[in-house]
């Protein structure tokens, strides 16, 4: 082995899991934390706020007009003014990508639920379903590709905005990008922008294949065609 800098994989091989929070496996966790968790608290916040918004017209405007807005903000200063209230926590970057999920769901959300047919809803009154077993089992079902559509844009801008917290020193992956920034050196950067691109590819690859099992029809009526 020369004396000069290590290659690609001695680097990763060396800094994989060092036992100290700065290693790749620990920063690789964190960031998987950090994107799992907004997605989840998005969805849930976006399925009650989508449904009362199909349900009641007046209110869609004004909450898409306010979610808009908050997902104008951009996301570094907003981790620094949460940082007053939760401190340099893992909840600083997760809250605020949680809400910039919220605002591309709920549209998501109202737009899934007009695409069902009116024909449809009928059918399901004509067959004596109550309001609620029609949401449960026709409604959000059929809605279902058009949420998990939105749901695969909030999983690939979560996972790219974790980064951005390592600016205030909770960004997981995005820690590799200020260790390279701080003593320049290429295979950080490689690493990172790496690992980010794959936990990307995998959660698209998840959702899609979720949406392959909660809509089965669709694949059906393709092959039909």
């Amino acid at each position: 082995m020369g004396d000069g800098p290590p290659s690609l994989w001695e680097w990763f091989g060396r800094n994989w899991d060092t036992g100290r929070a700065d290693s790749i496996r620990n920063l690789l966790t964190d960031h998987i934390t950090m994107s799992v968790v907004p997605i989840v608290l998005a969805l849930v916040v976006a399925l009650p706020l989508g449904l009362a918004c199909a349900r009641w017209r007046w209110l869609y405007q004004p909450t898409s007009g306010l979610m808009n807005v908050v997902y104008a903000l951009p996301s570094l200063p907003v981790f620094m003014l949460m940082i007053s209230v939760t401190g340099l926590s893992q909840t600083t970057v997760i809250v605020p990508l949680a809400f910039y999920g919220a605002a591309v769901l709920i549209p998501a959300v109202v737009d899934g639920l007009d695409a069902v047919p009116d024909h449809v809803r009928q059918s399901a009154v004509a067959m004596g379903f109550t309001p609620l077993r029609r949401l449960l089992a026709v409604e959000l079902p059929l809605a279902a590709p058009v949420v998990l559509a939105g749901l695969r844009v909030v999983a690939v801008s979560s996972i790219s905005l974790v980064s951005v917290g390592a600016l205030i020193g909770q960004g997981g992956l995005g820690g590799l990008f200020t260790r390279a920034y701080q003593n320049p050196f290429m295979p950080p950067v490689i690493v990172g922008i790496a690992l980010i691109i794959a936990l990307a590819l995998i959660a698209d690859a998840l959702l899609v294949l979720a949406q392959r099992l909660l809509t089965p029809w669709v694949r059906a009526r393709k092959g039909a065609s």
